[in-house]
């Protein structure tokens, strides 16, 4: 699951390796959450930028150019943070 080099991060890859275009709304759902560490409800840029070490921990943090790509893909509504309606889109356009 680590991403190689520095920029080379593609939510579109990593939603398509964890296979979740094929997942439920539930199991979506219960993907978001653990990548919603501090359970409020949304993916904000620090959880963002750290998504790849709940799969590996020895994964690197995404760079701040990859965490804004994963932000402005996902924050139809641009208030900063990716709520689950908006991961859901983003995991089914990918």
């Amino acid at each position: 699951m680590k991403a190689k080099a520095t920029n080379s991060f593609d939510y579109k890859k990593f939603f398509e390796m964890l296979g979740l275009k094929n997942k439920s709304l539930q199991e979506l759902k219960m993907f978001f959450s653990v990548l919603d560490t501090d359970k409020n409800g949304y993916l904000e840029t620090g959880e963002i930028k750290v998504m790849l070490q709940i799969f590996s921990p020895n994964s690197r943090h995404l760079t701040d150019k990859e965490t804004q790509e994963f932000m402005g893909a996902g924050d139809k509504d641009e208030d900063g943070k990716i709520g689950i309606d908006e991961f859901i889109i983003l995991v089914n356009q990918s």
